[in-house]
């Protein structure tokens, strides 16, 4: 009689081999299934059914979000962060290092922890002293959420359309607004602040226009009563210095994380920010304020969710 073993092997190989194109089609299958099933999930909501709900279900509506307005949104900012690194100071995106420093510290000499893109980098490079030894001494635990950094600056891409909003608006020059525009962010990321809300405070007192001044003695940007806040301003040379932005948008940055800790919300410290702390209501003021940052939200995260490009190139829309 034969030998069973070798005829055993000979049987499994010849099915092994008949099985091949088998497995081939079912891993395919497998891995057309996972990308269906990836591309839906990303997709959105389509058509609220079918493959599109089964999506939802195999991963939250919320990390789908996430992907695409953080994740994503990191990835274009460093692209855009490097794609023209080799230009000189033509360039329109760069990146800068940036910290919490004391009271001794000046500009970004001392920064350590975080990279911010900017529409004007060269902003970054002025001589100004920091203002975070006071704006860290009011704990996060005090402010409103509403208040605090939803980093939708942090794209170069939101922050140009936040600049093309407000130069149209209030017909600017290109150069300033880019250039008020970048410093509210980087004196954001100093006081531990939303820049949104900055730059939807300096629209409404002063329409950007560094030169307003009110009849009751506020100035700049911010509308910082001068008279009021020498201590502050003088830190950097006095009262004359109020007007400037990098100082103006500083010391009023700090003045309103100041008052919305104390005041105990975002809409409260804004009717304390226009001084009206003490009057039944605020003439309307932080409604106007709330309303222009959730105009340049909306219009952040219009850009965020549904735009993706790659060398200029849309992706999804």
């Amino acid at each position: 009689m034969q030998d069973p073993q070798p005829v055993m092997l000979a049987a499994k190989d010849l099915l092994a081999h008949a099985m091949t194109p088998v497995y081939r089609v079912i891993n395919g299958l497998l891995v057309v299934g996972v990308f269906m099933v990836v591309g839906f999930w990303l997709s959105g909501n389509g058509t609220n059914a079918g493959p599109f709900d089964l999506a939802r279900i195999l991963v939250p509506d919320e990390a789908r979000h996430m992907v695409w307005s953080n994740g994503f949104g990191m990835l274009e900012q460093y692209k855009a962060a490097n794609e023209d690194s080799n230009q000189a100071a033509s360039t329109e995106i760069a990146s800068v290092i940036y910290g919490k420093s004391n009271a001794a510290s000046v500009g970004l000499n001392a920064a350590k922890h975080q990279t911010v893109a900017l529409l004007m980098p060269s902003v970054a490079q002025l001589q100004v002293k920091s203002i975070s030894h006071l704006a860290d001494r009011i704990p996060t635990s005090k402010m409103d959420p509403q208040a605090l950094d939803g980093n939708l600056m942090g794209s170069i891409q939101n922050q140009r359309a936040v600049a093309d909003f407000f130069e149209k608006k209030y017909s600017l020059d290109r150069a300033k607004i880019e250039e008020y525009v970048s410093n509210t962010i980087l004196i954001a990321k100093e006081v531990n602040i939303d820049p949104v809300l900055l730059l939807a405070v300096i629209s409404v007192e002063s329409n950007f226009n560094p030169n307003t001044k009110s009849h009751a003695g506020a100035e700049g940007l911010m509308q910082v009563m001068t008279s009021v806040h020498k201590d502050k301003y003088a830190l950097y040379g006095g009262t004359a210095e109020a007007v400037k932005p990098e100082v103006n948008i500083r010391v009023g940055a700090y003045i309103l994380k100041y008052l919305i800790a104390t005041a105990g919300s975002l809409r409260n410290g804004l009717k304390y920010y226009v001084g009206a702390a003490n009057a039944e209501d605020d003439g309307g003021y932080a409604d106007k304020v709330i309303a222009e940052r959730n105009r340049l939200i909306s219009l952040c995260q219009i850009r965020s969710t549904n735009r993706l490009t790659l060398n200029g190139k849309d992706l999804r829309s």
